[in-house]
């Protein structure tokens, strides 16, 4: 039996019934237990979702929204990924109606077409695929790459030329995330990020999040730059030019669990923690809503106390929030509280100081508000404060840089569109992040800051010297662009981090199947035999996943045309590529007669390797390339005039050997072959 109990005068508040609230193969909690305004979440084994509500919430007039219903039970549901047949000029097997948790696709392209991407990928627990989208397409010399079509989705447009836009859309009950339209810019490469398809039940995992969001946080805490005068002492150093001001938001509303407010607050503090490793200095607003704002810390109060950083983290772990009986979320006086403190900010330290300030907003919500409006209108105040009024076409300065918003949707069911329509920064990086599980995010922010490795020894070429060409035309001068590192600490090797052959080698020998006899010649002419021979790199793609990149290395009568593309290199004015480019360089890219990948910015020093009969072989070291096409990071396409050039291993051979076949070291020397 309902029993009821009487609230304001006038209004009668029922409790809810537990009445076929039950869920076969999971479980639910009570956020009030039965009570007004108590939030039932469903529970469900990894690889299910509960179907077909995620939450209900009980209402004033003792009804649960959205009702039960006794022809549709609630169930947990095998998940189902986005339909993978979208796939242009090629087939997917098998052809099925719907694809569940660890079902496996295979493609093949059409003849005449090429593959990118991933033949072979499998639903995960997450509702997303393995890999990266396949994409069948010809090498027909347009612009920009055919951008593909992700699961679930759909495109117009297959104009590939400079200026040339394609939309996409998402089929039935997704939505999409990342960009709806891309257009072909004159580098060759598309704007925007690539576009994925989700549903309800779709999520980021904890690592896919740390690493996509520490990717860009340490972006905007660093700069490449010289450490000292030494033109090879490159490395990342920490930017001191600008003021950086973050503001972070937490929905304490009643739609949130004390356990994911709690989890959030934690990371709010480990965020912290790892943004002090850098000697930048951050200053913080962190405040929590509901109805109401309870401020944590004011970020006016860096500017009045010199060690006011000291007590972050204190009064985040002594601080109360208050009554959060309250149903109402007002979203709008967040971005409000957060505008005041930039006014205040841009009126203390004078409009032109200002333009040196960046400002990073991080919020943990579910996206549902009930008070105080669309905080749209006041974002827009926000991007005009700090836009310079530069709020329409992308100006030439643009000041996009200077204002990054990221959302976390924390909660069981979470407001996507509204949230995503609330993220602000660069369009080829991520801000939108949708949290199953907020305990994991907590252990994978440790890698926002990568764990340093204790280098013991280094060995640079005898004979590198960036300065050696100026006069004759050639500014960097990467001839012998290659070292051996020596760790402190043993590498374990896992499924990630794997050892890799190098050339010239008596193991390589073995791993090859050559005969005792053979020497280094054989291996090169067995692994570098063709004219246009097949090579890979790793580059680091959405969210820093490694995705193998394809290339062909123009060999013999192909190189003389691969390497004059080295004359069009910023700080090259000789007239003679031989100058530049060396004999000990292999040259790919380009799009004829096949268009390769190009290395990204942080890709050098990788290995190119070749994967021959089951055995990966590493052939050469990523150097330096004509033109810098990844401004947004992530695997792209060369276009008709870039290339890469490549440190080719068997033109090193005696330094390697100086090193390596060292037995003295306390490390296994290895046995090199002869000429």
């Amino acid at each position: 039996m309902t029993r009821s109990r009487t609230g304001q005068r006038g209004k009668v508040w029922c409790n809810c019934t537990a009445q076929n609230i039950e869920i076969a193969g999971g479980n639910y909690k009570l956020t009030k237990q039965l009570l007004t305004g108590s939030t039932l979440i469903y529970n469900c084994p990894e690889g299910y979702f509960p179907y077909p509500a995620l939450v209900r919430i009980c209402q004033a007039n003792g009804a649960w929204k959205p009702a039960p219903k006794r022809f549709l039970p609630q169930k947990c549901k095998l998940v189902e990924c986005p339909d993978p047949n979208v796939l242009e000029n090629g087939n997917v097997s098998p052809p099925q109606e719907k694809y569940f948790v660890d079902n496996e696709t295979t493609y093949e392209c059409y003849s005449g077409y090429t593959m990118r991407g991933s033949p072979k990928r499998v639903c995960l627990s997450n509702g997303k695929w393995s890999g990266s989208t396949t994409i069948c397409s010809r090498d027909s010399g347009d612009d920009c790459a055919d951008p593909g079509i992700p699961p679930g989705a759909s495109r117009a447009g297959n104009m590939f030329g400079i200026d040339d836009k394609v939309t996409y859309s998402c089929n039935s009950n997704l939505f999409l995330v990342g960009s709806s339209e891309r257009v072909c810019q004159e580098n060759g490469q598309w704007t925007g990020m690539e576009p994925e398809c989700y549903y309800k039940h779709t999520y980021d995992t904890s690592v896919e999040i740390s690493q996509a969001f520490g990717s860009a946080i340490k972006d905007t805490l660093t700069k490449e730059e010289p450490l000292d005068d030494s033109p090879e002492a490159r490395k990342l150093r920490l930017s001191e030019e600008g003021t950086l001001n973050i503001y972070i938001a937490v929905d304490v509303s009643a739609s949130i669990e004390d356990e994911d407010i709690s989890k959030a607050t934690d990371i709010i503090k480990k965020l912290i923690l790892k943004i002090s490793s850098f000697t930048m200095s951050p200053n913080y607003e962190i405040v929590f809503f509901s109805s109401e704002i309870d401020e944590v810390v004011n970020i006016l109060e860096f500017w009045d106390k010199k060690d006011f950083r000291k007590d972050i983290l204190g009064k985040l772990d002594t601080f109360g929030i208050n009554d959060r009986s309250s149903t109402g979320t007002d979203l709008n006086l967040v971005f409000m509280t957060f505008w005041e403190r930039m006014s205040f900010i841009k009126a203390r330290v004078g409009a032109n100081a200002f333009k040196d300030h960046r400002h990073v907003i991080i919020l943990f919500t579910d996206g549902a508000y009930n008070m105080g409006g669309s905080p749209a209108p006041t974002l827009a105040r926000i991007k005009d404060m700090v836009y310079m009024n530069q709020t329409g076409e992308k100006q030439v300065n643009s000041r996009e840089e200077y204002l990054d918003v990221y959302v976390f949707a924390i909660g069981a069911e979470t407001f996507d569109d509204d949230l995503q329509s609330f993220t602000v920064g660069k369009t080829e990086e991520k801000h939108f992040f949708k949290v199953k599980d907020i305990e994991n995010l907590y252990e994978t922010f440790d890698d926002i800051i990568v764990r340093d490795l204790e280098v013991k020894k280094f060995f640079l070429h005898p004979e590198y010297n960036i300065n050696a060409k100026v006069k004759e035309g050639v500014k960097e001068f990467y001839d012998y662009d290659v070292a051996i590192i020596v760790l402190k600490d043993p590498i374990d090797i896992s499924v990630t981090v794997r050892p890799i052959c190098i050339p010239c080698t008596k193991e390589t020998n073995t791993a090859l199947k050559l005969g005792d006899d053979s020497t280094c010649k054989d291996q090169e002419q067995t692994l570098l035999k063709n004219h246009l021979e097949r090579l890979s790199f790793m580059t680091k793609i959405n969210y820093n996943r490694l995705e193998e990149n394809t290339v062909r290395a123009k060999i013999g009568d192909n190189r003389d045309e691969c390497i004059s593309h080295a004359l069009r290199a910023p700080g090259i004015t000789t007239k003679n590529p031989k100058d530049a480019v060396t004999d000990n360089f292999l040259c790919t890219g380009g799009q004829q007669p096949f268009r390769d990948n190009i290395a990204c910015k942080g890709d050098s020093g990788g290995a190119v390797f070749k994967n021959y009969e089951h055995r990966t072989i590493q052939v050469a070291l990523v150097s330096w390339g004509t033109e810098q096409l990844c401004t947004g990071g992530g695997r792209q396409e060369s276009t008709q005039n870039s290339r890469d050039f490549h440190i080719n291993l068997f033109r090193v051979i005696p330094f390697l050997k100086s090193i390596l076949a060292n037995d003295t070291d306390d490390y296994s020397p290895m046995t090199f072959l002869e000429n």
